[in-house]
């Protein structure tokens, strides 16, 4: 690390143990995913092979020049980390070059033992707006999320230590930091103005990162295998980062059946002897002449006309203006960009062989059917469950 570091000079990565327990934490789950996986239960993979090679060419940090987005179907509790167990075990010790996700922080950070556990498990605290008025689109961890799958350096959101949120030290808090990096303003966030969690967007070694998202926002299990609608954070993490990520959909199937939302005791045990699937698509994303890079310049004409409107120089990375958020032009490609996401994974589903979808599956309107419930088993007889 740098010896006088700023927001301006990032330091090249976290602290020698702080690396050390994220590999710790990250092989130890890949490894059990892997084995329950493959020998307590079985799975079929298709297009790994070419998925290995797109994780192969971003293992060097400072060579990426675009993030990864990884975007699938969501339909066990414990998508994540099963399905990375289909990665075979060289690539679970890698931190640099494994996913991040979101997670849901009124679950997974609710006291420090657990925040230090998804946190070096790389997973970033998201409030779900079904559960927290500090949810949507628009909260600060989206912002990190974004970050990450660009080039640092980026603003860091307080101007000096002592504006920083204090972090609470005792262990009924969820606040974490790496302490043995500092000066905690430049290596944190909060996700409420109270608490702190690590910014990894902090670090060189973090730029370009891979994020998998579960753009259903929910588990969603279907007798049909159909998917809820797709929400719009997705959206930004394709729009705003300075370079097109790559992005890859995939479609998941079997887990269900491991913890299905209506098993009964004991709930917390998954079940065995099940039959998985995963299915990697192909790259809609990168250099290419695709729609999101059609969609991205659209996106960049916005910024610099807000920026002209506004009269402001320079784009700070993931954060809006008001224009940005909630204008019509803005609200409309988000909602565009989320549709193509959704048809790239419907694209997976085809050729695993399922039928089309009703193009109404997809639409908000179509999944008030299933009534008012938020968990549970649905009008429409499909079970939905916390995430």
């Amino acid at each position: 690390m740098e010896d006088h570091p700023s927001p301006a000079h990032p330091p090249r990565q976290p602290s020698l143990p702080w690396r050390i327990g994220s590999a710790l934490v990250m092989g130890f789950v890949g490894i059990n995913s892997r084995l329950f996986m493959n020998v307590t239960n079985s799975t079929e993979v298709h297009g790994l092979e070419r998925f290995l090679r797109t994780l192969d060419r971003r293992k060097d940090p400072t060579q990426r020049r675009r993030g990864l987005i990884t975007v699938s179907n969501h339909i066990c509790v414990m998508d994540d980390p099963f399905i990375w167990g289909v990665l075979p075990f060289s690539y679970q010790l890698d931190p640099n070059n494994h996913r991040w996700a979101l997670a849901a922080h009124d679950i997974c950070f609710t006291n420090k033992i657990f925040s230090t556990l998804f946190s070096l498990g790389q997973t970033l605290p998201t409030h779900r707006i079904g559960h927290s008025p500090l949810g949507g689109l628009f909260q600060p961890t989206m912002t990190e999320a974004v970050r990450l799958m660009s080039h640092p350096p980026f603003t860091t959101p307080y101007s000096s230590p002592n504006s920083a949120p204090p972090v609470d030290k005792s262990l009924s808090s969820p606040d974490i930091t790496d302490p043995f990096s500092s000066p905690n303003h430049i290596y944190t966030y909060s996700t409420n103005g109270i608490d702190t969690f690590p910014a990894p967007s902090a670090y060189d070694t973090r730029q370009y990162s891979w994020i998998h998202v579960f753009p259903e926002g929910r588990v969603h299990q279907h007798p049909q295998k159909m998917m809820r609608y797709f929400k719009w954070g997705i959206a930004r993490l394709i729009l705003e980062p300075d370079e097109c990520p790559d992005i890859i959909p995939m479609w998941l199937e079997g887990n269900d059946q491991i913890m299905h939302e209506a098993r009964q005791w004991p709930r917390f045990v998954p079940r065995i002897g099940k039959h998985c699937g995963v299915w990697f698509g192909d790259n809609v994303g990168g250099d290419g002449s695709t729609i999101f890079n059609e969609l991205r310049r659209q996106w960049q004409e916005l910024v610099a006309e807000d920026e002209e409107r506004e009269e402001r120089r320079g784009f700070t990375m993931g954060v809006l203006s008001d224009g940005l958020k909630y204008g019509e032009k803005a609200v409309a490609l988000r909602e565009e960009c989320t549709r193509q996401i959704r048809a790239a994974v419907l694209a997976v589903r085809r050729k695993r062989g399922l039928p089309d979808e009703d193009p109404k599956q997809g639409l908000v309107e179509t999944w008030r059917q299933e009534g008012g419930k938020k968990e549970g088993k649905m009008d429409d007889g499909s079970w939905v469950g916390r995430t």
